[in-house]
């Protein structure tokens, strides 16, 4: 079926407050996986929500935390999510953040006692839309193995990338994950309950599977193999480890209500352009940006993502039926 993005974020903030979840933060959790579902990112929409309303309803994620923010340093800004939704923290870090990195050049942001952080594009693409280049790092649940190894050590951690290019469009976004492809494609997949291609996880044993069950209770295939594990290592060390949030290893699933907190870490840097560049440097990416794309066949990233959440405005979004099924179910 097809509903309105108001429908559809009425419809995600009404379902998390009957499972315990504070208005204000049942509506930020709405308006991140309604965007994501919107940009055509399904593994971090309404495919989430039963996840996150049994979590809130366990006591997993606390649907009533306020988001604690500390300025450690001049250029830095620590937040505590209380174990509640990244989301909340989210929302405090832009309310700080860009006028810092204005005034300063560059600041940073460090999270700790926090949950999945979803789409990170669409963080870093807010940033990037107030003028400032911006990275985001995030660890996860442990589901890939050190190089070498088959004990799940590191999650799928993420990174992202926004910058501003001026009169050559919206920004560019780069937004993926360091497995070979996201968890949350896996998690879709048994949810379908379809198959998966064998070279995007591996069974406990080590074996590639095409089984969503046996990927979930194995590890995911690093993206370039060695490199992406290394990556994987490095984006552990920042969000988890200077942040003094859990390790990947010692957190619980993202996609069930068993267990403490998962208590996992982000971080994010943002970057005046002006600062780095002076005048003119706005014109500077501008440039680079229109002789990328100037190519046949060459999309900027991002764009694709920006389109995708027009037509939705404009047309509104699908929910597939055993999606709209399964939110339904929650009472």
């Amino acid at each position: 079926m097809k509903i309105s993005l108001s429908d559809a974020h009425a419809l995600v903030r009404d379902t998390m407050m009957r499972c315990h979840v504070s208005q204000a933060n049942a509506a930020s959790v709405a308006t991140a996986l309604v965007t994501a579902e919107a940009s055509g990112q399904g593994g971090h929409g309404f495919r989430r929500v039963p996840a996150y309303s049994a979590q809130a309803r366990a006591g997993k994620v606390d649907g009533h935390a306020t988001p604690v923010l500390e300025r450690t340093a001049p250029g830095v800004l620590r937040i505590d999510a209380q174990y509640g939704f990244a989301y909340p923290a989210l929302d405090l870090m832009m309310d700080h953040l860009p006028d810092m990195a204005r005034r300063q050049g560059i600041a940073i942001a460090s999270f700790h006692k926090s949950h999945h952080a979803g789409v990170m594009g669409l963080t870093v693409e807010r940033l990037a839309e107030q003028g400032l280049a911006a990275m985001m790092f995030a660890n996860a649940p442990a589901a890939m193995a050190a190089w070498g190894g088959r004990r799940p050590m590191f999650g799928t951690n993420p990174i992202a990338f926004g910058i501003p290019v001026g009169d050559a469009g919206d920004p560019i976004i780069i937004d993926l994950a360091l497995s070979k492809v996201a968890r949350g494609k896996i998690m879709a997949a048994k949810q379908k309950g379809v198959d998966i291609p064998d070279d995007w996880a591996f069974d406990p044993e080590g074996n590639p599977t095409t089984d969503p069950v046996k990927a979930l209770d194995g590890t995911m295939v690093p993206a370039g193999g060695v490199k992406g594990a290394a990556l994987a290592m490095m984006v552990e060390l920042l969000a988890a480890g200077m942040t003094g949030a859990q390790f990947g290893h010692q957190s619980s699933s993202l996609f069930d209500d068993k267990g403490k907190p998962p208590a996992l870490g982000q971080m994010i840097i943002a970057i005046d352009p002006v600062a780095t560049g002076r005048a003119g440097v706005v014109d500077h990416l501008a440039a680079i940006a229109n002789e990328i794309a100037s190519e046949e066949g060459v999309r900027l990233p991002g764009r694709r993502g920006k389109l995708a959440r027009l037509t939705a405005e404009a047309e509104g979004i699908e929910i597939e039926d055993d999606v709209m099924a399964a939110i339904n179910a929650i009472i």
